[in-house]
Order: C-alpha cells, then structure tokens, then sequence
C-alpha cells in the first residue's frame, strides 16, 4: 500500500508496509486470563472472528471448528473485520497496547502473517468494514470510503452521534450499497455508489440502534433504542414496507440479520430472546426516476432486477402472528395491529448475542460469554426452536467442549 495524504481534519493518513506481526503462543500467559473483546461476522455469516484480549481467533460455522488463530501481545483486539474467507483483515486495537491504539485499522495479511499497512485517526475508530475493493471507516460523527489497494477517499459521511459504529453494506459483486445513521436522529442515510445515488429518510423517532442490509442492499432493517419495533424499508425509495414487533418493553437489539432468500428476518436482543420473522416483501429493483426527494447522478447503474417490488407471502412457509383484533386497524391503537414473532429461541440473558441464518432453516447464534449455539426452526409451524449445537468456544481444544443436541 503506499503512503496516503491527510484528507482532512480527522484523518492521520499514515501507512506503513511490513510491519511484523507477532505470531504464535507467547502473548498469553495463561488460559485463564483471556478475555473476549469482540465477536464479528463475516460478509455470508459462513465464519466468525472473535478479538480477544490477546488476538483474534477465527471459527468456521458449519461445520464448528476453529480455522486458526494468531496471539499478538497483551491488549487484543476491539474489532476484528474480515473479508469473506480471504486473508485479509481489518483490526482496531483496545487501546491498552501502545502498539494497537482505539485510533489506528491494522490491515493484516494472514498470508504473510503480517500488517501490511496501517491508517491512524485522530478519534476512536467506531468500526470497519471491508468489500473486495473497499474499506470503510466509522468515526463517531463521520464515516470515510476508501479504496483498499491504494487507500484513495472516495467519499465522506456526517453522521448524528454514532458511538456505536453503525454502518452496514451490500455485498453482491455488482452493487455497492452503504446505510449509516443520517444527520438528525432516526433518519437513515443510504448511498447507492453504483447508481450515483442518495436517498435520506426518517426511520424511527428514537436514534436507529441496529440496521442491516439484504446482500444486494435493496432492503433494509433497523430498529431504534426503544428496540419494540423492527421495520424493513426499499432503500431506493424509503418506502416502509413492513413492520414487525419485537415485544412492548424498551429491550438493546444487538443484531439484526435478513435470510440469503429474504424470507425471514432475525433479531437478538438483551432480553434473552431470538426472534425469527417472517417476511412478505420481495425487491425485485424499482424504478426510481420518479421520486424527485432522490439525489441522482448522471450515470445510472443497471441492476440485475425488474422495475417492480412485489409483496409476496410464500407459500411454502408461515406467517407471523398478529392480534385478534388486527381487523380493526386504523381505529385501536398500532398494538393490535402488530406483527410478532413467527420463531424464537431462548438464551442467558446475562450476555450479548448476534445472530445469523445458517442453511435450512437454522440460525447460528455467538454470544460474548463465548458460546455458539445452532437452532432449527420450522418454517411452516414456527414456534419454539429446537437447539442443535451448543459449544463453548473460547475453552475449547480442537474436538473438546462440544455438545450435539
């Protein structure tokens, strides 16, 4: 990577090549003194990086096991972004080593066991994430796209408050779709890079806590700090197209995921619950030539879709269930009318879990005491989910600590 400019008030911009990791056993003094910073997923939830407080460790999915992991000194890692199942990682230190600082993404060639270019900020870096040819960097109040191979800006983002790194993006190879926090609160900030497009709009009253995109980012998830309701918008044009319940308490979502298939949608929250819902929404593109509120450029990106967006119930698989009541929509209050989960899954309530689909049917689960659990779900009966795997993966040897249900 070469050397990179200062681009503007917050940026370092420095880069530096062939920086030598420090591999192997010797930056842990015991096993009893690991911590667990961080869980992260990669882009198709096929693997899981875990930043400990003495490296990273990353875990295969189906089947578990523990692909590798690298132990580089005392104070870990906060952020541990990967790229697929490429060597290539992003890593953002705790701040307790001098060598790791909160402010600084280590780009990591797991290949060459070695950083091979690092890029310092003049705030704590919130969160990364990694495309196959771009980086993107969340500070607090704004968010930088970068090309990966010669770290040039593309673009910067002001954003509300965002200490929790909100940003998520498309990861199909012909779209490139980022959504972030807008300026007020609630508002969601979507950038359309290959239709040269950006579309704001207001999505919930409270500040957005959670948001994911579909693979192709033509839908969108998210869910406020009140953490009740969940809603699913068109990214093109902001429309709301459908919105589910959570519960009627105040609850953390700590994660949100939308199926490969986009026919179901998953939520954990501090509440000790996974929930599965499902969807009755289908993106096929639409034509958005029409909506004089969307910045458009002059150079529309062909997507692989048609100009329509169906609503579409399958009729393979249940639907969520609702309020006797809900024929009285418009005259009792939203409650009613409410949408609930379709599956559920229970979990300790003493941690912080994400949740992923798997395949057929199955959610994957990873929760910061450092567990995983798989579960199956029926997807025309719905109900309680039957657990399958439960693994400790943090004490595990290769073999040992599992548990198959």
């Amino acid at each position: 990577m070469p050397g990179a400019q200062e681009e503007s008030s917050e940026v370092g911009g420095s880069i530096s090549v062939g920086q030598d990791g420090q591999d192997g056993q010797n930056g842990q003094n015991g096993k009893d003194e690991l911590e667990l910073h961080s869980v992260f997923w990669n882009q198709d939830y096929s693997c899981f990086a875990a930043g400990t407080s003495c490296g990273f460790r990353i875990y295969n999915c189906d089947p578990f096991k523990e692909t590798f992991r690298r132990e580089m000194g005392i104070g870990g890692f906060k952020i541990v972004e990967m790229l697929f199942r490429c060597n290539i990682l992003a890593l953002v230190g705790t701040g307790t080593n001098s060598l790791y600082p909160p402010n600084k993404v280590l780009i990591w060639d797991d290949y060459k066991s070695q950083c091979i270019g690092e890029f310092s900020f003049r705030s704590e870096i919130r969160a990364v994430k990694l495309k196959r040819e771009h980086f993107i960097v969340v500070l607090e109040h704004k968010i930088y796209v970068y090309t990966l191979m010669d770290v040039k800006l593309l673009h910067q983002i002001e954003t509300v408050a965002n200490p929790r790194g909100l940003c998520c993006l498309s990861h199909h190879v012909n779209t490139f779709v980022l959504a972030c926090p807008g300026v007020q609160r609630g508002q969601v900030h979507i950038e359309h890079f290959g239709l040269n497009m950006t579309k704001l709009f207001n999505a919930h009253d409270s500040h957005i806590a959670c948001m994911t995109l579909t693979m192709d980012g033509l839908l969108l998830a998210t869910a406020s700090t009140k953490g009740t309701l969940i809603r699913i918008f068109n990214t093109l044009d902001g429309t709301l197209l459908q919105e589910v319940r959570r519960g009627v308490d105040r609850a953390e979502i700590f994660s949100l995921a939308l199926s490969p298939n986009v026919q179901w949608l998953a939520a954990a929250s501090d509440k000790g619950t996974v929930h599965v819902f499902s969807l009755r929404v289908r993106v096929a593109g639409v034509d958005s030539s029409s909506d004089t509120n969307v910045i458009q450029g002059p150079t529309p990106f062909q997507q692989n879709s048609s100009n329509s967006l169906d609503t579409l119930v399958p009729l393979n698989t249940g639907s969520n269930p609702s309020s006797s009541l809900s024929f009285m929509r418009g005259v009792l209050p939203r409650y009613f009318s409410s949408e609930w989960s379709f599956a559920q899954f229970h979990l300790p309530e003493v941690a912080q879990f994400i949740a992923a689909f798997g395949s057929q049917n199955t959610i994957i689960i990873v929760g910061m005491d450092g567990s995983f659990y798989k579960c199956s779900f029926d997807p025309v009966r719905g109900g309680q989910m039957l657990q399958q795997e439960c693994i400790r993966f943090l004490k595990m040897e290769i073999g040992a600590d599992r548990i198959d249900l």
